[in-house]
């Protein structure tokens, strides 16, 4: 054995990497003193200077609702959108960020209510002006909470003027941007059904509605037949199927299918039902059937006239009530007849209205019936499954006419309720104001411009729909497919609810002639309404000298002053009117609007249809889309179920960059997961990221200008990695162009994983350890690395910000930001020939076979590493042509490697090494004459 206690100790002359970046993050702790620095300095408004006169992209914050601690989906939302912005100024864009909030409407004026309830307080008794005044004060508290949580993610953005919808300016801007629709025509004011909430006492829209599985009371009700052009129809009874007893009286008219076939029961009576759902009616009813006549066709009910349960009360209840042919008839379920309540059915109202049945306004807001109401005045409320059961009011009163043939509570089906109260809502007709989907806008109403020519060039005088739909087709969507998702979205919707019956929001500024029902249409009265609202704020309405605002010759008793509340996806709608094109100028759009795939029927297309409504087009260039965060284990997060992930406890133990990174790992187009096991996965990416930082701060500790090598005097490995990183270049690009960031994170990781720790740096270590400051190669290896530094501190900016941030200040502590900095551009010539980089991916698949069959043989400790072993190559003719002067002991990182070439192309055989062991640099090498002693590079450098 040799004796090696009196060998040299050659550890002082290696050139280790050298740096004070720590390798433990402690982003919780760090993270908060980066965010005070850029405070202090002014970091966004230095941006905005610098970016001045730039190609400009804006990106605009869908506004969330000032109520509450944020959330996952809103750090998610939050997070995206900044790493979108920071790409898009790391391009060289002028890149502002405004954040919004949306300060009006239910989910406010909700919380406010419950602190009375909880207080036995009254809200309706409060003075409006007070109850206004608190709602802004919580809507205010928790602007400023929330503008503390996002900007703790690292969101960047002019969070010193944020837009809220209830400043002055904008609520100016709101009625302003309302008025221009009812100086076009496009407002009118109806009774049609409604979304409406008795527990919140309001209209609701379609996105503030969510569905869930109830079990409701499912009733058969028959009505007698008193006329029909078919004899043996009169006497017999029309047998209705229903799964909302409350609106039985309500009921104004039946509907058949004209083309579905019906047939006549006997029994203890006569029965009138669709031919396909008799056998299950009479297995509900518990009928023993003696008779079944020949089937009716449907169209042949035409002029059919029935009675209603109640008839003998008398007055509503008495008159005849008509079958109505109804396209919307099925045979899916229940008896194939229709009950008819115009006051509580989209399809009820369209039809009995084309036959001059129109809305009775029965049920109250509160949801009982209206006190005059001759059966079942004042009671309810509709919503309570009591009300409605087997044995409640409206069974048990049926059941004594003997018109009620089943009743069962435990019919199980998909329910809409309100999102915030979580009741049940209800079909309503109410007088509301609406913005016609379906109506001709004069052309000369909507301002032009040179692309709306092209836009709208399909229609002299084109309908909001129309308008719509266009600028869907002219506008980006990503991902591709949620285009068609707001296509068939406003290609159906109904006309839009505008209306409210609250107290917090914009009113709807409208003076309406007692004598015509006609709105007033004086461009100089709006112009006076706007300049109240800039002074006084929407409160300036309710306490206006409406005289004054009328002008001279107008008496205000004369109108009637509409104090209805607009709906806040109005609000939120106009939003780009008061943000974009106040901050940016007249006809600017925003470049990005990016929200959850639920607001296609929310902010989306609130949006669109007010742009198109006043502009001819749509607000965005291109929308995208991101899923929803569900838990762990896929479920939708909720605090019942105890499955809630809260990103303030995230960034409290493991710092916003690890969220930061999640986001961007994540493939966000569909929902996403997160809890602890992925969290812990995107923790251990981190981890590698910072450590490739870590490397190159240590690697480049004192390289300077003088070091540094034109790419065409580098070795073919250094070439080989600049080609790799403007392949990786031109990947991130695609994938920001994309808003892929999944991709774009996924390309970057990667390549510090696989190309950088386990291939580049691997095997130039013994370069940078062991050569000499001046060797070429040394120098060369530095060169790339400050390459690589510049790039990826850039690249990695937008994801990991605080991290970045670091690394360039450990690197030049007086460099300034690194969000300052631009896209990196690569040496000239880092794109290598198509043959260097086919040669260097055979020498890695070589390599990668070279250490599979070294590994087993470290296992087994018949090696201590892969610098003992001996590999022995065969290679074909063509590898050796393709590979020639390729140093394969460099690349294996082993003994000194014998190819040859006469025996099977790729094989590869590993042995232990004779050679001796270098003391300084531990290769074995064969001019080592002893174990410990020095190779000849080593002794030059020492001697150096």
């Amino acid at each position: 054995m040799t004796d090696t206690s009196s060998k040299p100790d050659w550890r002082d002359t290696v050139f280790l990497p050298k740096t004070d970046f720590p390798m433990k993050a402690g982003l919780a702790a760090r993270e908060p003193a980066i965010l005070a620095k850029w405070a202090g300095e002014d970091l966004y408004g230095k941006l905005r200077a610098a970016r001045a006169g730039r190609e400009r992209f804006i990106l605009h914050d869908g506004p969330p609702y000032a109520n509450g601690d944020i959330h996952m989906g809103h750090a998610m939302n939050k997070v995206l959108k900044d790493i979108i912005v920071r790409s898009q100024t790391l391009l060289g864009k002028d890149a502002p960020y405004v954040p919004g909030w949306d300060c009006h409407g239910l989910p406010i004026e909700w919380k406010v209510e419950e602190a009375y309830r909880a207080k036995k307080l009254n809200k309706d008794e409060v003075p409006v002006a007070q109850f206004r005044a608190e709602c802004r004060a919580y809507a205010e508290k928790w602007v400023a909470v929330q503008r503390a949580q996002f900007e703790r993610l690292g969101v960047m953005g002019d969070w010193d003027d944020p837009y809220l919808t209830m400043k002055f300016e904008a609520e100016a801007a709101i009625v302003a941007e309302l008025l221009k629709f009812a100086e076009t025509g496009q407002l009118y004011r109806g009774a049609k059904p409604v979304m409406w909430s008795p527990v919140e006492k309001t209209a609701l829209a379609e996105a503030e509605v969510e569905y869930e599985d109830i079990t409701s009371t499912q009733i058969d009700v028959a009505f007698e037949i008193v006329e029909s052009a078919i004899p043996e129809l009169v006497g017999a009874y029309a047998v209705i199927w229903t799964t909302t007893p409350w609106t039985i009286p309500v009921n104004q008219a039946l509907a058949y299918g004209p083309e579905v076939d019906y047939v006549l029961l006997t029994a203890d009576r006569r029965y009138l039902v669709a031919a396909e759902l008799a056998q299950t009616f009479v297995a509900r009813a518990g009928l023993t059937v003696s008779d079944r006549s020949q089937p009716i066709r449907g169209s042949a009910l035409a002029g059919t006239i029935v009675r209603h349960p109640m008839h003998a009360i008398g007055g509503f209840f008495a008159r005849p009530r008509p079958m109505l042919p109804g396209d919307f008839v099925t045979t899916d379920s229940g008896t194939g007849l229709v009950h008819m309540s115009p006051d509580h059915g989209e399809d009820d109202f369209l039809l009995c209205k084309e036959h001059g049945l129109d809305p009775v306004f029965a049920v109250e807001g509160d949801g009982k019936y209206r006190a005059d109401w001759a059966w079942l005045g004042g009671q309810g409320s509709v919503i309570n499954p009591k009300f409605n059961a087997p044995d409640g009011p409206i069974c048990s009163d049926l059941r004594e006419t003997g018109a009620l043939l089943a009743a069962s509570a435990d019919y199980r089906h998909s329910y809409p309720h309100s999102w915030r109260s979580k009741a049940k809502v209800i079909f309503r007709a109410t007088p509301q104001w609406f913005i016609p989907m379906d109506r001709p806008i004069a052309d000369s109403a909507i301002p032009r411009c040179a692309e709306e020519e092209r836009i709208r060039a399909g229609s002299n005088d084109p309908t909001l729909r129309e308008l719509a739909l266009d600028a869907i087709d002219h506008t980006r969507w990503v991902p591709e497919k949620s285009r068609n998702r707001i296509h068939a979205m406003v290609s159906g919707r109904p006309d839009w609810v505008i209306s409210r019956q609250r107290a917090w929001g914009v009113p709807i500024a409208l003076y309406v002639d007692r004598r015509t029902s006609e709105y007033l249409r004086d461009p100089a009265v709006n112009a006076r309404i706007v300049e109240a609202f800039r002074l006084g704020g929407a409160d300036a309405w309710f306490a206006a000298d409406h005289a004054a605002l009328l002008g001279e010759g107008r008496d205000p008793a004369d109108y009637e002053i509409v104090t209805d509340i607009l709906d806040v996806w109005f609000d939120s709608g106009s939003t780009h009117a008061f943000t974009i094109e106040a901050r940016y100028g007249a006809g600017v759009r925003a470049d990005l609007y990016l929200e959850g795939s639920d607001q296609h029927r929310g902010w989306f297309q609130s949006s669109l249809l007010e742009s198109c409504g006043t502009r001819g087009r749509a607000p965005y260039e291109a929308v995208l889309t991101h899923g929803f965060a569900l838990d762990g284990q896929g479920r939708k997060m909720s605090k019942s179920v105890g499955n809630v992930v809260d990103p303030l406890k995230i960034i409290g133990e493991s710092g916003a960059d690890i969220l930061r990174l999640w986001v961007a790992s994540t493939d966000y187009f569909e929902d996403v997961r997160i809890g602890k096991e992925i969290l812990a996965g995107t923790s251990d990416s981190y981890r590698k990221l910072r450590n490739t930082f870590r490397y190159l701060l240590g690697a480049l500790d004192g390289f300077s200008e003088a070091e540094r090598v034109p790419v065409a005097e580098m070795p073919e490995l250094e070439r080989y990695m600049l080609h790799l990183t403007a392949a990786l270049e031109a990947e991130l690009r695609a994938a920001t162009d994309g808003f892929e960031f999944n991709r774009y994170a996924r390309a970057l990781t990667e390549f510090c994983n696989n190309d950088l720790s386990a291939f580049f740096f691997d095997i130039r270590k013994d370069s940078l350890y062991c050569d000499a400051p001046a060797d070429p190669k040394r120098r060369a290896y530095r060169t790339v690395l400050d390459v690589l530094f510049h790039a990826l501190v850039r690249w990695a900016a937008p994801i990991l910000c605080f991290t970045a941030e670091e690394v360039w200040a450990a690197r030049f502590p007086e460099g300034g930001s690194v969000h300052m900095l631009e896209w990196p551009v690569l040496p000239e010539g880092s794109a290598a020939s198509e043959g260097l980089a086919l040669r260097w991916q055979r020498v890695r698949e070589l390599r990668r076979r070279a250490t599979e069959e070294i590994e087993p043989l470290r296992r087994a400790k018949a090696l201590g590493s892969s610098l003992e072993a001996r590999v022995g190559l065969s290679l074909s003719a063509e590898d050796a042509a393709l590979l020639a002067g390729i140093d394969f002991a460099e690349i294996f990182i082993t003994a000194p490697v014998v190819t040859e070439t006469d025996g099977p192309g790729g094989a590869i055989l590993v042995t232990r090494t004779d050679h001796q062991k270098c003391g300084r640099c531990w290769r074995h090498l064969p001019e080592v004459d002893e174990e410990g002693d020095l190779c000849a590079r080593c002794a030059g450098v020492v001697e150096a």
